[in-house]
């Protein structure tokens, strides 16, 4: 499925190529494929280019948002960080690597959520984290 579809992200910070699976308030996964043109990739690090830990981060809270947001409850709604808690890092993920992305939403309230997050690539875990989030109007006024 395409995130566009369901994410308010684009370029060049939509961070999922793909949704692959949706259980609407509780799980979603996706993919995002490195090509290794991204924006960061050239400054992090010449030489040696790594995705950044940070927008790991933030490619599991997309998908996240995708499995809130196809909950009828949350539609006009955003979900935004609110916290990153027991984040790590276990692998680098590099251009032409293919980040498998899975979110479990743990709780999840009119107001607020919360999400343990895993990456990884073929099979091998990358990064995992709990994401805690607040959820907004879309629109402000």
């Amino acid at each position: 499925m395409d995130p566009k579809e369901i994410l308010p992200h684009r370029a060049p910070f939509l961070l999922v190529d793909d949704i692959t699976e949706i259980v609407a308030g509780e799980r979603a996964t996706g993919l995002w494929h490195l090509t290794g043109e991204e924006w960061f990739f050239p400054g992090h690090f010449p030489g040696r280019p790594t995705l950044p830990g940070v927008l790991m981060v933030e490619s599991l809270a997309q998908v996240g948002a995708a499995a809130v947001l196809q909950d009828p409850r949350y539609v006009g709604k955003l979900p935004l960080f609110g916290g990153v808690e027991r984040a790590r890092f276990r692998r680098q993920v590099v251009p032409g690597d293919t980040l498998e992305l899975e979110l479990n939403v743990t709780q999840l309230s009119a107001r607020a959520g919360k999400g343990t997050g895993r990456a990884s690539v073929g099979g091998q875990l990358a990064c995992e984290a709990q994401l805690l989030f607040v959820i907004v109007d879309a629109q402000e006024g």
